[in-house]
């Protein structure tokens, strides 16, 4: 998997200069780019200067047309979602690479965003790296697996307690951890929110992107 190339819908900076930060948005399982990317219009007069990148995952959903996958979900199995998040990371790390090479960026000027089965992959891909992302903002996510934590980049969960595709334990159970391994885990629970991103939680991540990637 670690020679696909992945590909997806891009937006530039609101400002139309030359990007000082970026933002990658990683989608769900049977979903694509399109649907991240459209979280962009909302955040992007408070980073006027940011690119934002939303890749497709590099493996279709059968049956589902242009639907993808970072992993197959053939269980909930800890070890299974484990292992597919393990696997698909080198794919997504060259996809980050490439992004920060093409638009003149660091690591510490790049902020992850995930939603759901994207937030299992920003968490392992965004934890792994010993050179820390700006910041990690999950939706409706968890961290799978015991993840190598090489940096500390704040983090902040957000979670509909009505969610009954990832139930909100999951991204507590996360923060749990992630607080106990000394980072900055902050978790905001929407309320009467399902599997979604409900307004208030948009509204915080916009906030929170701002703050790590210090107004860009």
């Amino acid at each position: 998997m670690a020679s696909t190339i992945l590909t997806g819908p891009r937006r530039a900076p609101f400002s139309g200069q030359s990007p000082t930060g970026l933002v990658v948005a990683l989608h769900g399982y049977g979903s694509n780019g399109d649907d991240l990317i459209s979280l962009a219009p909302y955040w992007e007069r408070g980073l006027q200067h940011v690119q934002f990148s939303s890749p497709n995952a590099p493996s279709l959903v059968p049956g589902f047309g242009a639907m993808y996958q970072w992993f197959p979900i053939e269980s909930m199995d800890p070890v299974h979602l484990a292992k597919g998040a393990r696997d698909a990371a080198p794919v997504l790390e060259a996809f980050l690479e490439a992004e920060m090479a093409k638009f003149g960026v660091t690591k510490a000027q790049t902020a992850l965003v995930g939603f759901s089965q994207g937030t299992m992959m920003a968490l392992q891909v965004g934890l792994a790296s010993k050179e820390p992302y700006a910041g990690i903002l999950g939706y409706s996510g968890a961290l799978v697996g015991n993840p190598v934590i090489a940096s500390k980049p704040p983090v902040l969960l957000v979670h509909g307690d009505q969610d009954d595709v990832v139930p909100l334990v999951a991204s507590q159970m996360a923060q749990q951890f992630l607080k106990a391994a000394g980072l900055d885990a902050r978790l905001h629970v929407s309320p009467r929110a399902a599997h979604t991103i409900a307004m208030d939680g948009l509204q915080l991540g916009g906030a929170f992107l701002a703050r790590v990637l210090k107004g860009a």
